[in-house]
């Protein structure tokens, strides 16, 4: 899973590609335990589902991104779909329940 590095990339990589097929974008941070819980669980989700790109971003390094979608706990998951914030979680999933969500809403 690639780490989103800065705003263009953000634009780039999230919200133009999303118009080609789905991308998740976990919001994390280093001192998160729940965020190193829920991070292998979205990389095996990427390993099992090749119709939807996922990327991820620590809102330290990236705090203008965070604030544009207004993220406000963490860990904290975006669905994009056609350039746009489709749905969201937050918290730790299993991978199974998270690939039903995001099933469930492509």
């Amino acid at each position: 899973m690639e780490e989103i590095k800065n705003e263009e990339d953000f634009e780039k990589k999230v919200l133009k590609k999303s118009r080609e097929k789905p991308v998740i974008v976990d919001f994390w941070a280093e001192w998160c335990l729940p965020c190193k819980k829920l991070g292998p669980k979205i990389e095996k989700c990427g390993e099992k589902m090749d119709s939807v790109d996922f990327f991820k971003v620590n809102i330290d390094e990236l705090p203008e991104v965070s604030e544009k979608f207004e993220i406000k706990s963490i860990p904290h998951v975006i669905l994009f779909l056609d350039g746009k914030k489709k749905n969201s979680f937050s918290g730790v999933m299993e991978t199974d329940e998270i690939i039903k969500w995001v099933e469930e809403i492509i």
